[in-house]
């Protein structure tokens, strides 16, 4: 919920330095020009920065940041090297040059301006340069630096831009941040899920094929192949998320296998809206709720019925997974999201689609009069970032 928290404030840090940049006073005969410039540099900016800073994301930036400035020339920086320029003096000023001796030490925590750069080359045209900080949670986590010529008057207003340019990066930067954060811990709470659910569906698995080799040794080999190809898709090291149909194929592997333990005890309907089957999800995220119906609905009375279902709600997904089992008490159905025990992985689940997606979704349970219990999952159609395998 912390993640998605800041994720949110970063968005709105960066829509404001945008709205800021784009409201400041041009010169009415190209007023209209100016702003539709300044609009696509922002916009087409945008995502080189959302993957970080470095040599490739400057290199791609530094040509926008240079419309937003209206400077001669602008340098990205790191800490402590130059990672891009673009404009005026690029035959001279170039890459991996250190900071310090293009704009002097000191004085990193603000804008500041620097009215006259050191330059030894003969001819730079190049006078004076204002300095602006990108900081990322408190933290300088580099800088730009705006050049003009040396015939130029800088004005509070060349100041003002210049940093909300800088607040402009910086948020993108902390967003970049914020998002890898999210897939670390999606990525730990997948190991986590792993290692939770392996021990009871291998042994119950295995448990399945032996029960059929003497009498039914083609079916025994038929569920030992699904059984390799469910435990090499849940195991695999690749990106993290699949589609609903990808998931939905291997949910079905792992049924399969559950049916070979149940026979006609285990009843299952699976109805899935055919326009949410390309929704991107985490993998290994709708099989544990179908897992803990089965182990929670059907295996402690040893028949009973799962519905799998799937709906388009506008923006978003719906995926329900009912059974008709001996149900959960409303206060336990918290403590199992929380990981207080319980369930199968529900509250690596739910880490993981919060992680990915924000604390507007994950899941929910409820329980129904008379037993059963049904897990809802909401995710969104689309999430820039996320994309399936």
């Amino acid at each position: 919920m912390v993640l998605g928290v800041l994720v949110g404030w970063a968005s709105a840090a960066s829509l404001f330095a945008a709205a800021r940049l784009l409201r400041r006073p041009r010169v009415i005969s190209s007023e209209g020009h100016a702003m539709q410039s300044a609009l696509h540099a922002a916009t087409m900016m945008l995502p080189d920065l959302r993957r970080g800073l470095s040599d490739e994301t400057a290199a791609r930036a530094a040509p926008r940041l240079l419309t937003l400035t209206e400077a001669a020339a602008v340098a990205l920086a790191d800490r402590e090297l130059v990672l891009a320029w673009d404009g005026a003096g690029a035959d001279h000023h170039t890459r991996g040059h250190p900071l310090a001796e293009l704009v002097g030490a000191g004085r990193d925590d603000r804008v500041h301006v620097e009215s006259s750069i050191a330059c030894d080359a003969p001819g730079c045209p190049l006078g004076a340069a204002i300095v602006a900080p990108l900081v990322v949670n408190g933290t300088r986590a580099g800088t730009l630096v705006a050049m003009f010529a040396r015939n130029r008057r800088l004005s509070p207003e060349d100041t003002r831009t210049v940093q909300e340019t800088a607040s402009l990066v910086s948020a993108q930067i902390e967003l970049s941040e914020l998002e890898a954060q999210g897939e670390r811990l999606a990525r730990a709470e997948l190991l986590a899920l792993r290692a939770q659910i392996s021990p009871h569906f291998i042994y119950n698995a295995l448990a399945a094929v032996a029960a059929h080799i003497h009498s039914s040794p083609e079916e025994a080999r038929e569920l030992l192949s699904d059984f390799a190809e469910f435990t090499r898709y849940a195991f695999r090291g690749e990106h993290p998320y699949v589609t609903l149909a990808d998931e939905l194929q291997y949910v079905e592997r792992y049924l399969r296998l559950e049916r070979a333990r149940f026979g006609e005890q285990l009843e299952v309907r699976i109805e899935m809206a055919p326009e949410v089957l390309q929704v991107v999800v985490p993998v290994l995220s709708l099989q544990p709720l179908v897992e803990n119906a089965v182990r929670h609905g059907v295996e402690r009375r040893g028949r009973g019925r799962i519905a799998i279902i799937g709906r388009d709600a506008g923006t978003d997904v719906l995926l329900r997974v009912r059974d008709d089992g001996v149900g959960i008490a409303p206060e336990r159905a918290a403590q199992v999201l929380a990981g207080h025990g319980g369930g199968i992985g529900l509250s690596s689940v739910q880490a993981r689609l919060q992680a990915s997606f924000g604390p507007d979704y994950g899941l929910e349970i409820e329980a129904h009069e008379g037993g059963g219990t049904t897990v809802t999952m909401t995710l969104p159609k689309f999430r820039a970032g996320v994309r399936a395998a």
